[in-house]
């Protein structure tokens, strides 16, 4: 029997490595480590592992020290899922990299502020000299002046804020909020230049695991390795991850190269997740990267690839991924690749999935806003959760005819129902009868099939009062904003910056109220749906990922330099090529990939001048 073979029917290849981890836990003798986890190799079951051993081993003696170890993830459903399985224990402190950061420099207002009139003095004098070598009134010159006239002003304010705020999951927007950024660097730079903040990391956590540290801000992780060096002995520092999947352009490149002597570098061989096929697949992907093989556990199904090329110019593309879908079902004899809920479609561009569920009215104006991006992706920004969570629970619980849970939602979000209506009115039965009436007003928005605009929603709701209306939708409801609109010219409505947040918003209320509804399946992870960068660490059985550069207009990554556009090395090549490791190490049964391009031929010749597939698994044009 072969090596390959040997090592494909040992499920207990990588026993060592968790022991191997748990050597490193000691805090008389504590040694950092890289570990090396590729694609479905059971990372988060080895973080897991080593902190439950820490939990065994050391509990007591770090809760006398006031102690804690701090492992910090990639995402808060990632740090859920940890503390989770660790029965939420207090002893492991497990936050996200934006949340670690500000819990170590909150406070610190005056150094925070001394900080901030550098950077803001250097930023501000860059700016000034691309001014005065750039074009007056383009685009480029605005914007410059914009941030130049904003930057100044926050100069000028800095004495004034008493105390900084920051919220890892909001849009910190106040004069005296920090951004995102903004707290990586300040952390990163406290580490490196102040002794003091070494001391109080390595005082407060002796253990930092960091979970994709391969996506993990390069400064950040550069000032932890400083602080690793002055600490030795006292501060370990243990990373777990794949270089093949930094996808981020702020991780930092190479990590787990040239490691200090003194480091443990385990690594795991075994691919739990994937069928034999895939990984092969993602083997070949990487080997002209990097020198890591993977091999499948001994139970592994063969499993199915098939690699379809389609014209970029093509028509229906919705109708063609269906097609494929149906093939799939075909050739895998997988009845569930014709339901649609039951395969997980992976897209460039949250625009991309958008279209193809048919929400593209209503997300393409809150997306595009820069300043409340983050908020609306992660479903907390007030006004797409009014539609979502207030209105569209009433519309569904009129329709089933619930009149518990339309009291519910009336009681919990009504004006006319609060604690106060109730106890001034003399006939509490009238506010109730009042709030049915403006329900049944609501519904008939949906009389005889019509599908209302989220305006004409919304003002239904505002004329009867029904529900509290958010601030920023209050001139809508109105009709404030719209009066205002009719009677100003499009210069001035540029010109006025402040309007930028009201032309988002009337955009938005133009969309039909059923576009609400996949929206915000789609924004909860609960859509069939999901991005490229979206679904890293997640799994699933079948999988199709769409490759569209025309469609997604991006620049990071780029498909058709991946397949024989350019050079290996490029820049954007590597870029992609990880991105497309990741997506294709997701699928557990099958998988189905889907690339639209403008040289449909070249690409034939790449993917089987690599090796990656064979003649039998590329299919050119729409399958039949």
């Amino acid at each position: 029997m072969n090596q390959t073979a040997e090592i494909a029917n040992d499920d207990h290849t990588d026993a060592h490595v968790d022991e191997e981890i748990a050597d490193c836990l000691n805090l008389d003798a504590p040694r950092s480590f890289f570990l090396f986890a590729g694609a479905g190799s059971g990372k988060t079951s080895s973080l897991v592992a080593a902190l439950q051993h820490a939990q065994r081993t050391m509990s007591d003696r770090l809760r006398v020290k006031g102690q804690r170890i701090a492992v910090i993830t990639f995402t808060n459903a990632a740090s859920d899922e940890i503390k989770r399985r660790l029965l939420f224990d207090p002893l492991i402190d497990v936050r996200t990299i934006h949340s670690f950061a500000w819990s170590l420099i909150e406070g610190l207002n005056h150094d925070i502020r001394e900080w901030l009139r550098v950077d803001l003095a250097e930023d501000i004098k860059q700016l000034k000299a691309e001014e005065a070598n750039g074009r007056p009134g383009t685009k480029a010159s605005v914007t410059r002046l914009s941030k130049i006239e904003s930057k100044t002003k926050r100069l000028g304010n800095l004495e004034n804020i008493k105390a900084f705020a920051y919220s890892p999951s909001g849009d910190n927007r106040g004069r005296d909020a920090l951004n995102h950024s903004e707290v990586l660097q300040l952390t990163a730079y406290f580490l490196r230049s102040k002794p003091a903040m070494q001391c109080i990391l390595a005082g407060r956590y002796p253990i930092l695991l960091i979970d994709e540290s391969q996506d993990t801000n390069k400064h950040l992780i550069d000032a932890l390795f400083e602080v690793e060096t002055k600490l030795k002995g006292k501060f370990l520092l243990g990373l777990l991850g794949d270089m093949m999947q930094r996808i981020y352009a702020d991780g930092k490149e190479g990590l787990g190269d040239e490691l200090p002597e003194h480091w443990a570098t385990p690594g795991k061989k075994l691919n739990y997740r994937c069928p034999k096929r895939i990984v092969t697949l993602i083997n070949k992907v990487r080997s002209t990267t990097d020198k890591q093989h993977q091999e499948p556990c001994a139970s592994a199904k063969e499993g199915v690839i098939r690699f379809f090329i389609l014209p970029s110019n093509q028509e229906g593309k919705p109708a063609v991924e269906q097609a494929i879908a149906r093939h799939m079902s075909k050739i895998t004899g997988d009845e569930k690749w014709s339901e649609p809920k039951l395969v997980k479609t992976l897209t460039l561009e949250h625009r991309m999935a958008a279209s193809r569920m048919g929400f593209l009215d209503a997300f393409v104006p809150l997306y595009d806003l820069e300043s409340w991006r983050t908020s609306f992706l992660d479903g907390s920004l007030p006004i797409s959760r009014f539609f979502s969570d207030q209105i569209l629970s009433l519309v569904r619980a009129k329709l089933a005819n619930d009149r518990f849970a339309v009291a519910r939602i009336a009681k919990a979000y009504s004006p006319r129902l609060t604690q106060a209506a109730l106890r001034e009115s003399v006939e509490p039965q009238k506010l109730l009868e009042g709030v049915n009436t403006a329900v049944d007003m609501l519904m008939d928005l949906w009389k005889d099939g019509a599908d209302p605009t989220l305006l004409e929603v919304l003002q239904c709701i505002a004329k009867n009062e029904l529900l509290e209306i958010p601030e920023a939708l209050k001139p809508h409801a109105s009709g404030v904003i719209d009066k205002a609109a009719a009677s100003s010219s499009v210069d001035d409505e540029q010109v006025d910056r402040q309007t930028e947040r009201d032309l988002a918003i009337q955009a938005f209320l133009k969309a039909p109220f059923s576009q609400i509804e996949p929206m915000a399946e789609y924004l909860s992870g609960n859509a069939p749906f999901d991005t490229h960068q979206g679904v890293k660490g997640l799994e699933f059985d079948r999988v199709m990922v769409i490759m569209d550069d025309a469609e997604a207009r991006g620049f990071l990554f780029k498909y058709e330099d991946l397949f024989g556009g350019k050079e290996v090395g490029n820049k954007t090549v590597e870029n992609t090529k990880r991105l497309f490791y990741v997506t294709a190490s997701r699928a557990k049964e099958s998988l189905a990939l889907v690339a639209y391009s403008s040289s449909p031929e070249r690409v034939l010749r790449f993917v089987l001048g690599q090796g990656w597939f064979v003649q039998d698994e590329v299919i050119v044009g729409v399958p039949t």
